[in-house]
């Protein structure tokens, strides 16, 4: 968006886009953009919630009237809870949720997350009629296999199109897989909002974990083709900066 934004300006056509990956939008040095803290997927926050999509979409276009180019602006708050959820928890019942396995190989205890958090995602997509998984056409089950493959000496090279290079394929299980346990996760009770769903998932789960530390190999082995997925889209910007004050629940240090 950053380069067509680019080529629209030079026809005269003032430009201004919401980025939801910070060090994208600064790299490309985009006219005008107006950066959001939300969750991937969700460039004006909780779905439902009008009042604030439109102090989003306001905050940005205000952006119009700047000609001080490039411009990139912050939001300054979160998204509220998800009014779906809030509306879930009258038709719930309350439960005890089984704690997420943190025993066994990495293999395994993803593989038992991914099959515990089935029937929320199954209720997920009955209730809202939809789902952003699909791309990779695999189950979440075999993407968490791929994925925890590449912490290993031999990991799995090919998801599902042969000609997808490594690197690609990579990336679009690791947003699958985030895809499938947020929206997992948002049908559980209680008011989700994108900062508890970011600490949730990065910080209590074992795919979390296994991005985390992906992400630090990937970086260490220092190959080009995975520069990008490590050091930008794998790991979002307020996560990077949380990391370094918590002691992950997973970590073996």
């Amino acid at each position: 968006m950053s380069a067509v934004g680019h080529y629209l300006e030079q026809a005269g056509i003032a430009t201004v886009q919401i980025s939801l990956v910070r060090e994208h939008t600064a790299a490309l040095n985009a006219p005008r953009a107006l950066w959001v803290p939300f969750m991937l997927g969700r460039p004006f926050g909780a779905p439902g919630d009008s009042a604030f999509q439109r102090r989003v979409l306001v905050s940005a276009l205000q952006l119009l009237t700047r000609s001080d180019g490039p411009v990139l602006e912050d939001f300054p708050d979160q998204a509220p809870p998800d009014n779906l959820n809030q509306t879930l928890e009258q038709a719930v019942c309350p439960v005890s949720f089984p704690s997420l396995t943190r025993t066994g190989s990495i293999a395994s205890r993803i593989n038992d997350e991914i099959g515990q958090l089935y029937a929320w995602h199954s209720l997920s997509v009955r209730m809202r009629g939809r789902t952003t998984l699909g791309l990779t056409r695999c189950s979440p089950s075999q993407l968490g296999a791929f994925v925890a493959s590449w912490l290993t000496e031999e990991p799995k090279k090919v998801l599902h199109d042969p000609l997808l290079e490594p690197a690609v394929a990579l990336k679009f299980a690791t947003d699958e897989l985030k895809a499938y346990y947020f929206e997992a996760k948002s049908m559980q009770p209680g008011q989700h909002t994108s900062s508890t769903l970011q600490d949730w998932f990065w910080f209590e789960t074992t795919a979390g974990e296994i991005l985390l530390t992906l992400r630090e190999k990937l970086g260490r082995d220092g190959d080009p083709a995975f520069k990008g997925l490590a050091t930008l889209s794998m790991v979002p910007r307020a996560v990077l900066a949380a990391v370094g004050g918590r002691h992950h629940p997973h970590s073996k240090e």
